[in-house]
């Protein structure tokens, strides 16, 4: 056999050998790793301190896993499934929790559909996009980080969402913008479900707990926006 000819296959052979011993290396760690979603090396490292970053480049060429924002990954394999979207907006910047828009289209109160996933957070405003689709986060100082509850999954993971009332709250306050009552007209809420399934009560004890005098000037335009 040519000396040459030799060395390429021995070079084939070991490259073989290495993406073998890379996919029993990733396997494993899929059946650790693959039920939490999504992790960050910081995880990784907390378990597996001897855990080799180069091994997540490898499995990112290979599309086994998916970037998310710096130090995050995803199980390639989640990209697809229902719910993911929501449930990783929850991870990759935390604390925060979905509102604005995209509540305010899963409750049905406007019409459009969100591509954008948009959340309120404690941290800085930021943005990312990845695989699962684009993330935005808006700032609202502690004092107004509540007003979410849990919703379930599927596969009984969670991620936290505004009540309606509170994401209506949130959007006038961050949007200041609307502030008249055409303004009011415009945002295009949902006349049956303002009239039906708002708990008005709720809102008013949001905004009761809030004690912004501009904030309640905007809510109560609203309300009178839709003969509430």
């Amino acid at each position: 056999m040519p000396k040459n000819l030799h060395i390429f296959q021995k070079c084939c052979n070991f490259a073989a050998f290495l993406e073998q011993i890379t996919q029993m290396t990733y396997t494993r760690f899929y059946n650790q790793w693959h039920s939490l979603g999504c992790f960050s090396i910081h995880q990784v490292h907390a378990i597996i301190p001897t855990f080799n970053r180069s091994n997540l480049h490898q499995w990112q060429r290979a599309g086994y896993i998916v970037p998310l924002r710096q130090g995050w990954y995803a199980f390639a394999d989640y990209v697809q499934q229902p719910d993911y979207a929501r449930f990783i907006a929850g991870k990759i910047c935390a604390p925060s929790y979905i509102s604005l828009h995209t509540a305010l289209s899963f409750y049905g109160i406007i019409p459009e559909a969100v591509v954008e996933i948009t959340s309120v957070t404690t941290q800085k405003t930021c943005r990312y996009e990845n695989a699962f689709g684009q993330f935005s986060y808006q700032t609202v100082r502690p004092r107004l980080f509540w007003g979410f509850e849990p919703k379930t999954m599927r596969d009984t993971k969670q991620y936290m969402m505004a009540t309606p009332e509170k994401a209506i709250i949130d959007l006038l306050y961050l949007y200041p913008q609307y502030s008249t009552l055409d303004e009011m007209h415009e945002l295009r809420f949902d006349e049956d479900w303002m009239r039906d399934e708002l708990n008005k009560e709720r809102l008013l004890e949001y905004l009761e707990r809030i004690n912004s005098p501009i904030l309640n000037k905007r809510i109560h335009l609203l309300l009178k926006a839709y003969d509430l």
